[in-house]
């Protein structure tokens, strides 16, 4: 029988405007929509910090009291959840993350596992932000991955080329990595892998032997084949509001919820039953209970 497929709900994303997009900012609505995601199927929350306060909630936070305080209120309201967190930033300096992962705790954070020059265009031609180099050399990795291992949290590494996966496995046959390491196939990202069917089968052959797996899946109606795939090649499968804001038939979500219980669907159908909360701890080998300590743009998982 095939193991059941564990959803991760991307609650909020990076850089989105929450006064155009339904996505949650404050504390308490970061628990409900953790709420909302888990009653829909989710066993695991990706958490991103936005800034606090009128007109600042499009901007990302980097404020440990603040990812405490969220952290606090997603354990409260959804017990046992997965609590999964974003550490990434372009530039040398990670003193933001580490603060976070220290004052959190989380069973699981991203570890973005290589460079990208990420860019995006407009329909004009114009680029949505200034071309940037999303850099990740060997040293940062290292750096974040002794604090995961401090704090007893399982990195999960962000690939968001064929490259940046190989490397994982590189990491791990050097020792810096897990020898079984988590790895999160970021397709759609406009500089980066395509949301492609046929790439997702090929990209098979370069996972890390016994590698744990997902896909995340951005963009619009494209990112279901991509959904339905995964499902079907045994991998761990992720939505939210930060990847898509897209239900299946094309419609926009109204919430996180919606997309989680589209991408359940998905998975039943394809001989996947959905993991629970405590499943899904067994299956990535999480005790219970959250970690000790507190309860789409630029910048990566």
């Amino acid at each position: 029988m095939a193991e059941p497929a564990i959803i991760t709900c991307a609650l909020t994303g990076v850089l989105t405007d929450p006064a155009q997009h339904p996505v949650p900012v404050t504390p308490e609505e970061m628990a409900e929509a953790a709420r909302d995601a888990v009653a829909a199927g989710a066993a695991c929350v990706h958490v991103h910090m936005r800034a606090q306060g009128p007109g600042r909630g499009h901007l990302p936070s980097w404020e440990p009291a603040l990812a405490q305080e969220i952290a606090l209120a997603i354990r409260e309201a959804t017990p046992g959840v997965i609590l999964n967190l974003t550490t990434g930033v372009p530039g040398r300096d990670q003193s933001g993350p580490i603060a976070c992962l220290r004052a959190v705790r989380p069973e699981i954070a991203a570890c973005n596992a290589g460079s990208l020059n990420y860019l995006k265009l407009r329909a004009d031609g114009r680029w949505a932000w200034p071309p940037m180099l999303f850099d990740n050399p060997v040293e940062k990795v290292v750096e974040l991955l002794a604090v995961m291992a401090e704090t007893g949290t399982q990195p999960e590494f962000e690939c968001f080329d064929t490259g940046i996966l190989r490397a994982v496995g590189l990491f791990a046959q050097a020792g810096i990595a897990p020898a079984r390491p988590r790895v999160n196939l970021v397709m759609g990202v406009a500089s980066g892998m395509p949301a492609d069917v046929a790439l997702l089968e090929v990209l098979q052959r370069y996972l890390p032997p016994e590698a744990v797996w997902q896909v995340t899946a951005i963009g619009r109606a494209e990112v279901w084949d991509l959904h339905r795939t995964a499902a079907r090649l045994g991998g761990h499968l992720r939505t939210g509001l930060e990847d898509t804001f897209y239900l299946p038939g094309g419609r926009r979500a109204g919430g996180n919820g919606e997309l989680v219980a589209a991408l359940a669907e998905v998975a039943r159908a394809e001989g996947r039953e959905v993991a629970s909360v405590l499943q899904a701890r067994a299956i990535w080998g999480l005790g219970w209970g959250g970690g000790g300590g507190g309860g789409g743009g630029p910048g990566g998982g």
